[in-house]
C-alpha cells in the first residue's frame, strides 16, 4: 500500500467490543490474568506494553518499511537508550553539526561512560571514512541536519560503514524529513530515529520519540530493555494522539514542503539575507544528493541575517505571524534564534534564524517575513 494509505490504516483495528472505528484509549495500567495464570490477551502491565503503544509501533514500522519499532517518551529518550547500549571504550561517529541535545547526552549524561566520539563533516565521505575505527560501534546520521540543513549521502554512508565492519550500526535521525520524504532503511541504514513530537504528531501537543529497525540487532534489543526497565515509555494517551496525527502526515508534510520552497526562494532573493539553508534550492551544496534521496525537501529551513545576532533577534521580534518558539512540525509557522537557545558553546551562527514552515498561506508568511526583514539596514 502507498504511504497515504498506511498512514491511515497501519496499526489500526476496529474495536472488537464496540465496533468503534477510532481506537479507544486504554488507560489501564494492568491487565487480567486467566484462571490458568497466563495472559491470553497479550498484555500484562502497561509499562511493558499496551494496546495504544502497540498500535503506534506497528504504524511506525510500516511507514518506515522496518521490521519493528519502539515508541519512547521523547526523542532524546531514544538517543539515551542507544548510547546507553554501547560499552565503555566504544567509538561513535556523528555529524559536526548534530542536534545539540545529542551532544549533551554523549558528553554530559554519559560523560563518565568512557565513550569516544568523532564529530565530522558528513557531507565529506573522505572525512567520514577516515573517522571510522576498529572500535567504532555507532554511526549517527542527521539529514537534513539541525539547524544548518546539511545533506548526508545515505547510501554511501551505509556502504562505507558495512565495508568497515559488521559490528558497526548506522542510525539516521529522520525527524526533519519524515518517512514521507525519505526512506533511510531503503538506503541501507540500519535504524531510524524520530522525535514524534514534531511532524509525526504534527500538532505541537504531544511529546514522544521512536526507534525503527530494518533488522534485529543488539542495540535495538538493548533499547527495548531501556524502554521497559528504564521506564521511558509514552502514555496511552500520548500514543493515541501521535497515531491520530499520523493520519494526515503525508498531506501536511507535502504542503509544508511546498510552502517552504516558496519562502526559501523569497529569502534567497532578499537583500537583508546573507545565506539561506534549504536543500530544495539549487544553490544548496547538498541539493543534488537531496534530490536523489528525498521526494521533496521538507518544511524546515534556516537563514542568516546580515548584521549578525542583533539583526537576527530584531527580525524575530518583528514577526507577527511567525511564532517565536522552540520545536517544529506543527501547523503553525515558528521562528527561533537557535544560538541563544543552545548557549555559549553553540556552533550555530549568531545571525541564524531557524524556521518551521506551517500550513498558513505562503503569501501571508512571505509578507510577514518581508515586513520583519525591513528592520535590517541594507
Amino acid at each position: 500500500m502507498k504511504i497515504e494509505t498506511r498512514a491511515v490504516h497501519a496499526g489500526r483495528h476496529i474495536d472488537p467490543a464496540t465496533g468503534a472505528v477510532t481506537a479507544p484509549i486504554h488507560l489501564s495500567t494492568t491487565f487480567e490474568r486467566s484462571k490458568e495464570a497466563d495472559y491470553p490477551r497479550g498484555f500484562i502491565y502497561s509499562r511493558d506494553d499496551n494496546p495504544n503503544r502497540r498500535a503506534l509501533e506497528e504504524c511506525l514500522a510500516s511507514l518506515e518499511g522496518g521490521t519493528d519499532a519502539i515508541a519512547f517518551s521523547s526523542g532524546l529518550a531514544v538517543a539515551t537508550a542507544l548510547v546507553q547500549g554501547l560499552q565503555p571504550g566504544d567509538h561513535i561517529v556523528a555529524p559536526d553539526d548534530v542536534y545539540w541535545g545529542l551532544r549533551k547526552v554523549i558528553g554530559e549524561v554519559f560523560g563518565k561512560w568512557g565513550l569516544e566520539t568523532s564529530y565530522v563533516d558528513m557531507t565529506s565521505m573522505d572525512e567520514f571514512h577516515a573517522a571510522l575505527r576498529p572500535n567504532t560501534r555507532l554511526v549517527w546520521v542527521e539529514t537534513p541536519s539541525n539547524p544548518l540543513m546539511k545533506i548526508t549521502n545515505l547510501p554511501t554512508i551505509a556502504a562505507l560503514t558495512r565495508q568497515a565492519g559488521p559490528d558497526i550500526l548506522t542510525v539516521c535521525d529522520g525527524t526533519f524529513a519524515t518517512p514521507v520524504l525519505q526512506q533511510p532503511l531503503d538506503c541501507g541504514i540500519d535504524m531510524v530515529v524520530h522525535s514524534t513530537t514534531k511532524y509525526l504528531g504534527g500538532h505541537s501537543d504531544v511529546i514522544g520519540g521512536a526507534l525503527i529497525t530494518r533488522h534485529a540487532n543488539p542495540l535495538f534489543e538493548h533499547a527495548r530493555k531501556s524502554q521497559k526497565f528504564g521506564g521511558s515509555v509514552p502514555s496511552p494517551f500520548d500514543c493515541w494522539l501521535t497515531l491520530r496525527g499520523i493520519d494526515t502526515l503525508p498531506w501536511r508534510v507535502r504542503a509544508q514542503s511546498e510552502n517552504a520552497m516558496r519562502v526559501a526562494q523569497f529569502l534567497e532573493a532578499h537583500a537583508a539575507v546573507e545565506k539561506v539553508h534549504y536543500p530544495g534550492l539549487p544553490s544548496h551544496p547538498g541539493h543534488k544528493v537531496a534530490a536523489r534521496q528525498m521526494s521533496a525537501f521538507g518544511g524546515m529551513l534556516s537563514f542568516e541575517v546580515r548584521g549578525g545576532r542583533a539583526a537576527a533577534l530584531a527580525v524575530a521580534a518583528a514577526c507577527e505571524l511567525f511564532i517565536r518558539a522552540t520545536s517544529l512540525g506543527g501547523g503553525h509557522s515558528l521562528i527561533e534564534h537557535r544560538a541563544s537557545i543552545e548557549g555559549p558553546d553553540t556552533r550555530t551562527p549568531q545571525g541564524l534564524l531557524r524556521v518551521s514552515i506551517g500550513l498558513e498561506h505562503t503569501d501571508d508568511l512571505i509578507a510577514d517575513l518581508a515586513q520583519a526583514l525591513a528592520t535590517v539596514p541594507v
